[in-house]
């Protein structure tokens, strides 16, 4: 796991009564897909896109990172209006967010930019490419009312707004996932509790990570409990599926089965 969105998930695991239950590590999503394609690890939280891509992952049914309409933390930025955009300088650290731009672009525009890799780094993206997608904790340092590219202003997409308008539903970017197992009830347990744990102590995940990362309280705040939705609900499994079976019509991923789920285990 890595960036600012994820602390309400794993604050258990970290700092409460989960606290050993489980070795945790943090990555960026891409590399937790890798860790556990590789079986490195049992479980990781995983780009949404990596269900189609590891068709044998199981879901955990509790905790996501998900949006419903503005997110805030995924970004395309443009130096033209996104249906003119023939390019897209790409940070890799999320895979979803990269299928849904190209999702997007399609869906509503009729294009299929190129995508070009890229350091997370504004300038030089937009040097490379007609967009950039930023995501997560770097997006969050830029003002979208404030960008501009070499004295020229520039066309900022929400990409979970731009979803929204499309679908009407919410986005999930990432999943708690596993590799089959015999008894998930332990590893069900550990993560539904962290993310319990964690959501019923915001404020203190405000003001820790507000300190660790230089960011303003209220900024954070808002974010935590307005921006990112944590419930995978009826929902966002919904959402899920459109998302994977928007993605296989346009030929990004190979048709996947339908998304397996662990145990319902509730702990007690």
């Amino acid at each position: 796991m890595s960036y600012l969105n994820t602390a309400p998930l794993a604050w258990g695991l970290a700092h409460g009564p989960q606290r050993g239950l489980v070795e945790l590590e943090f990555a960026t999503p891409a590399d937790c897909a890798e860790k556990l394609r590789c079986g490195d690890v049992d479980a990781a939280l995983v780009p949404t896109i990596e269900l189609a891509r590891q068709p044998d992952l199981a879901v955990v049914p509790r905790g996501c990172i998900a949006c419903d309409g503005a997110v805030r933390s995924i970004l395309l930025v443009c130096k033209k209006q996104f249906d003119d955009v023939e390019s897209i300088a790409i940070d890799q650290g999320s895979r979803t967010s990269v299928v849904l731009a190209q999702i997007l672009a399609l869906e509503l525009h009729g294009t299929r930019p190129a995508v070009r890799p890229h350091a997370p780094q504004l300038d030089q993206m937009l040097q490379a490419a007609d967009a950039a997608l930023i995501i997560g904790d770097p997006a969050l340092r830029l003002d979208p009312k404030m960008l501009e590219w070499r004295g020229q202003p520039v066309h900022v997409y929400d990409l979970g707004a731009e979803w929204k308008a499309l679908t009407g539903l919410p986005m999930v970017f990432a999943v708690w996932a596993a590799n089959p197992m015999d008894d998930p009830a332990p590893l069900v347990a550990a993560l539904t509790g962290s993310a319990a744990y964690g959501l019923g102590r915001i404020e203190e995940i405000v003001l820790a990570e507000s300190s660790r990362l230089g960011f303003e309280a209220d900024f954070l705040r808002k974010y935590l409990t307005h921006d990112i939705r944590y419930e995978l609900a009826a929902a966002e499994r919904e959402a899920m599926d459109t998302y994977l079976r928007m993605a296989t019509r346009q030929g990004l991923v190979k048709a996947p089965r339908a998304i397996g789920y662990l145990s319902d285990f509730e702990p007690a």
